[in-house]
Order: C-alpha cells, then sequence, then structure tokens
C-alpha cells in the first residue's frame, strides 16, 4: 500500500488527461462505475459531478467510493484510490474546481467557460480523502 503524497502515485494522477473511473453502489446494492475529470488538490482527489446523478445520490447515501487511473498500454500501470467522499455546493468553490479540473482536460482558452458552466446551483464539489491507496508502474516487469 502506499499514499497519494508519494510522487510517483501524484505524478501518475496528473499526468496528462487521464479519466478517473469512480466506483460507487446503486441504491439497491448493485455496483456501478462511471468515468470522471479530476484533479488532486493537497492529500484528496477533487471532482464536480451533479446533485442528483447517480453518483452525486450514491455519496449523498454512502460516501465510500474508489477511484482507479490506469495506463492502458504497456509497460501498463493503475493507482486505485480508496476512501470517503465529502461534498460542498459552495459556488465559489464549485467554479474554482470546475476551472482547474476544465484546464486540465479542454486547456486553459475553455477552461473559465466550463468553471462558469459547471459552477451552478445543482452541481457539487465532490473531495475523495484516501484511506488506501494501490498502485502499480509497471505490470509488464
Amino acid at each position: 500500500m502506499t499514499s497519494i503524497s508519494d510522487p510517483r502515485v501524484r505524478d501518475f494522477l496528473l499526468q496528462g488527461t487521464r479519466t478517473g473511473m469512480l466506483a460507487y453502489t446503486a441504491s439497491d446494492g448493485r455496483p456501478l462505475a462511471a468515468p470522471v475529470w479530476f484533479t488532486v488538490e493537497g492529500d484528496e482527489i477533487v471532482f464536480n459531478t451533479g446533485e442528483k446523478t447517480a453518483k452525486g445520490r450514491s455519496i449523498a447515501r454512502d460516501p465510500r467510493v474508489t477511484l482507479t487511473v490506469d495506463l492502458p498500454e504497456p509497460p501498463y500501470a493503475f493507482v486505485q484510490v480508496q476512501g470517503e467522499a465529502s461534498v460542498s455546493a459552495d459556488t465559489d468553490e464549485l467554479v474554482r474546481t470546475a476551472t482547474a479540473i476544465a484546464r486540465r482536460y479542454v486547456g486553459s482558452e475553455q477552461a473559465e467557460e466550463f468553471g462558469r458552466r459547471n459552477g451552478v446551483p445543482g452541481e457539487l464539489v465532490v473531495r475523495l480523502r484516501p484511506t488506501r491507496v494501490n498502485a502499480a508502474f509497471d505490470m509488464t516487469d
């Protein structure tokens, strides 16, 4: 087991535009997974979602989630972050985080537009506090 503060883990999570797959549970207990754009702030994974989405409803019901990010080509690698999510509907925080996340995925020229579009009532900032981090950086070895 490793930590999100491990430089190799942070670098892997923040490299390029890798999408995270968020695992959570439906109200009937079924496992679900959905792609999310994310960033790392301090020792937390941060992403946005709608309050009424399956992800938003699930986190409100049970904050335990897992985010997995992978490298799908050789040397193949992954980081899995298990933990508990907290949410905020603070508009300023929504705009700030949505802009930072958009900067990563769509570039600086469109980041503010995405931040304003996603930083609105009904959206949430989700912070995943790790309780366990698993990683493998060269699965061909």
